[in-house]
């Protein structure tokens, strides 16, 4: 085996675009090799997960290409570069089930908050919400958003448009997506709140159809929102009877989650009962104080439907906050249609009295205001009210919390962000412990630096895995490591049908992550969410080193992964 050797001579020596750093300092070392060329690269000496639920075992990884060739020993660790990873762990690369990136990663392709993390696969377009198919009444809306939040020029109006795009801009982790729902119900029959016409369901079928044939692994709702709520359940289920007999996912972020959480429950699983579909639950949660002793009969629900035979999973963060956009605190009649159409019932005088009474229910929620963050507005105006709970800011203002989340949702037109804090961190470990519910962190990519360094977003952008092998893993002990990376690996991968993802074994795609089991640990907090994690020593994304030493490589080896539909 040769000597460490820096950067460049590493770059002169082995000829490979996927080792652009050497790794120094942080544990692992990456060398140059004068004595065979078996493999491309040797991942040697760590203690490896299977990503199957084994015990580990301490192992060589031999790669060649984008594949994994060999898992042993490796005499004389035979290849063009070695990441030493003695004293660590290596696992397969963390799988984000429940992901929003999209246009992101147009924005920063490199996927910083992600790929940090260990994460090398994204399963997006959740929540209903997915960047195609694109409707003609909102496309200057989307252009707008795309070119101001992101600095992205909109140029596709489908599913194989936007995978183009992304194919050309490159990416640091491989995408994989499902339909949205309310993109796909926008698209056949707009954004008001009526039931589709025959015509116009058999539209939102075929548009479905559309979209898996050409690569998506599902379809996904967010029933909480417009137009997903506007969606009765038998129009649900016959678009899930579409996916089924394609082999496809149904994620779903459910019409309630708080108050009538179990009859949302009870809705998703008949939907996957009535069609066959695999139900993914998204971000299976307890919302508000009211609703916390739920809990017991929420995982007895997922029990059952197991029992029954149904392919019904959830995804969890480890946080006991949840975000999103400040109008989910107003009424979905006022949502429907478009932006300009909901900033125009705010400011009606005829409408205040409704959109009050609502606004005052969800204050009882909560408890109070203190508990709803603002943590990302769009204009330069009002950032001073950035990490700011409305009750503060409400006060800083002279403004009542009402008039100051209207008047502010207006001013930004609806470009604002909030954390919401209505969870407990007891059913929080219920949850994440339950055997049919893996791990996701409902966020995008972002970076400490340009475009997507914006607001105080939620924790679970940069710390989501790192926080569960840390907190939930090493000092909690809630699972054991093997347990719990198999809830991030191997099961996602073949409930979303990703072949050859999620495990290391000979002929799998060399996705793979090498961490510190000691230190891993979320570092971003609610103050200063913007950090990176500690203790993820090296990521390899399909055979290309793209993490090491704590730094990006700049490496773009994702691919846009593609579902292969096999019909029923």
């Amino acid at each position: 085996m040769g000597q460490t050797i820096n950067r460049r001579e590493f770059l002169k020596h082995s000829g490979s675009v996927a080792a652009v750093a050497a790794l120094s300092g942080g544990g692992v070392l990456l060398q140059g090799c004068t004595a065979g060329k078996d493999y491309d690269l040797v991942v040697a000496g760590g203690l490896v997960y299977d990503g199957l639920g084994g015990a580990p075992v301490r192992s060589d990884i031999g790669i060649s290409g984008s594949r994994i060739k060999a898992v042993g020993k490796i005499p004389g660790r035979r290849g063009r570069a070695v990441v030493e990873a003695a004293g660590k762990a290596v696992s397969p690369g963390f799988i984000d089930v429940h992901d929003h990136s999209d246009i992101g990663l147009l924005a920063n392709p490199r996927a910083e908050s992600a790929v940090r993390q260990g994460v090398t696969t994204l399963m997006s377009g959740n929540c209903g919400s997915s960047p195609f198919p694109v409707a003609d009444d909102v496309l200057e809306e989307l252009k707008s958003v795309a070119r101001t939040e992101f600095d992205v020029d909109m140029d596709w109006r489908d599913l194989g448009g936007f995978f183009a795009r992304l194919e050309k801009s490159g990416t640091a982790v491989n995408y994989a997506t499902l339909v949205g729902h309310g993109a796909v119900r926008g698209a056949a029959m707009g954004f008001n709140d009526r039931p589709p016409k025959p015509d116009e369901l058999n539209r939102m079928k075929a548009i479905v159809a559309e979209n898996m044939d050409a690569g998506a692994f599902g379809l996904s709702t967010g029933l909480e929102y417009t137009p997903g709520s506007f969606a009765a359940p038998v129009e649900i289920a016959e678009l899930c009877k579409i996916v089924a007999g394609r082999g496809g996912v149904y994620a779903t972020h459910m019409r309630d989650e708080g108050d009538r959480l179990i009859e949302a429950i009870e809705e998703a699983i008949e939907a996957a009962r009535k069609s066959g579909v695999k139900l993914q639950i998204s971000h299976l949660k307890t919302a508000f104080p009211r609703n916390w002793g739920k809990v017991g009969e929420v995982l007895a629900l997922l029990d059952r439907a197991n029992k029954e035979g149904l392919a019904v999973r959830a995804d969890r963060y480890p946080y006991i906050a949840g975000s999103t956009g400040l109008s989910i605190n107003f009424p979905t009649w006022a949502r429907q249609g478009t932006t300009e159409e909901f900033l125009a019932r705010l400011k009606d005088p005829a409408l205040d009295d409704r959109l009050r009474e609502y606004v005052a229910e969800r204050e009882k929620k909560f408890g109070s205001w203190d508990k709803v963050v603002v943590s990302g507005v769009s204009t330069a105006n009002n950032k001073w009210v950035e990490g700011l709970d409305v009750l503060a800011a409400s006060q800083k203002s002279g403004k009542p919390p009402y008039e100051f989340m209207r008047d502010l949702i207006v001013e930004e037109k609806d470009l604002v962000d909030s954390v919401l804090f209505m969870m407990t961190e007891d059913n929080l470990r219920r949850i994440l412990a339950h055997p049919q519910v893996g791990i996701g962190s409902d966020s995008s990519v972002r970076a400490p630096y340009g475009i997507l360094s914006t607001g105080k977003p939620h924790p679970r952008v940069y710390g989501t895995f790192p926080r569960v092998l840390g907190k939930y893993v090493r000092e909690e002990k809630l699972l054991s490591a093997e347990a719990m990376i198999r809830k991030m690996t191997s099961v996602p991968a073949s409930s979303f049908g990703l072949a050859d993802r999620g495990v290391i074994k000979e002929g799998a795609f060399a996705d793979l992550v090498v961490f510190d089991p000691a230190a891993v640990a979320d570092r971003a907090t609610w103050k200063d969410p913007h950090q990176y994690p500690a203790g993820i020593e090296a990521v390899i994304v399909n055979g290309a080193i793209t993490v090491g030493d704590g730094e990006h490589t700049g490496t773009l080896a994702g691919s846009v992964l593609r579902k292969t539909v096999i019909r029923r």
